[in-house]
């Protein structure tokens, strides 16, 4: 199932949620609620194009004045209507790689039309209060960190500066000379910040949560980036998140769950069989032993 809802492309408007009409005022109605703008050998193009362009663009893409992304849209149309009707003049539709490209895009544009069918009516913005209610609302934050770490490339540095430390050495001195962090934490006498749990690694994360404030590791830390010698500044319980904060964060959670259910809905709605390498169906709920695609 988990595999099933992963292949399937959400809809870009639903990902990028619904353009506000109030950001577009040439959306709003005229004499002609749908005027041509253009055409290209007879084909229109009108205002309900441009209309469907700017719902599948990025939230600060929309936000532009329309005097700027109208024309701009408007000639990526014009050209796009340009290619497409040349191309079908030379026969490019009628070769099967090609035709395969296009049932597949049709295939993904229809499961994308049931998907923003499904789910976005769910996307309301009482829907997303009541996810804050309650995951959020009233609960105490997350834990955050205040750390400095020391990047080495090996187990033996690491052991060395851990020594110095416990002979009195000054960790920001040894951060700044003997770092090997690539960011601006080695400047900064290897100085972190305050992090949460998911800004980091688990091994450095789980590390760096076991040491009180004011206190370094006493063995190496080891993460795919080599070896760290943590000290930890101070540790704090984040606020509780406002709502408009995590407004965002919830819509995408919501569409999630959204695109699951309405994955589940469907495929409980159709008879499945699945096939063994022998040709011959598998019992109900068997592991799908199928080769694997080559890559």
């Amino acid at each position: 199932m988990a595999l099933l809802a992963s292949t399937i492309i959400v809809p870009p408007a639903l990902a990028a949620g619904p353009a506000p009409a109030a950001s577009h005022p040439a959306a709003a109605a005229p004499a002609d609620a749908n005027p041509r703008l253009a055409s290209v050998n007879g084909q229109d193009i009108r205002l309900n194009d441009i209309r469907q362009a700017i719902a599948t663009m990025p939230d600060q893409l929309r936000k532009l004045p329309e005097n700027v992304i109208i024309p701009i849209l408007l000639n990526q149309l014009v050209d796009q209507k340009a290619i497409q009707i040349v191309a079908e003049k030379t026969g490019l539709s009628k070769q099967p790689d090609v035709q395969h490209q296009m049932e597949v895009a049709a295939q993904n544009a229809l499961q994308n039309a049931y998907l923003s069918a499904q789910v976005m009516p769910g996307l309301t913005d009482d829907a997303v209060k009541a996810y804050y209610d309650k995951n959020y609302a009233n609960k105490p934050g997350a834990e955050e960190i205040h750390a400095r770490h020391i990047l080495v490339p090996t187990e033996e540095q690491a052991n060395d500066i851990i020594k110095q430390l416990k002979g009195g050495a000054n960790f920001a001195d040894l951060a700044t000379k003997l770092s090997k962090d690539p960011g601006s934490a080695k400047q900064n006498g290897g100085d972190l910040g305050w992090f949460k749990k998911g800004d980091m690694i688990p091994a450095f994360w789980d590390a760096a949560s076991t040491l009180q404030p004011n206190s370094f590791s006493q063995t190496p830390v080891h993460t795919q980036y080599g070896w760290h010698v943590i000290q930890v500044l101070g540790k704090r319980t984040a606020p509780t998140p406002t709502l408009d904060s995590m407004r965002d964060q919830i819509r995408q959670k919501l569409i999630q769950e959204g695109v699951q259910k309405a994955v589940s809905n469907a495929v409980a709605q159709v008879k499945i069989v699945r096939y063994g390498p022998d040709g011959k169906p598998l019992p109900d709920n068997a592991p799908n032993t199928a080769p694997a695609a080559a890559h």
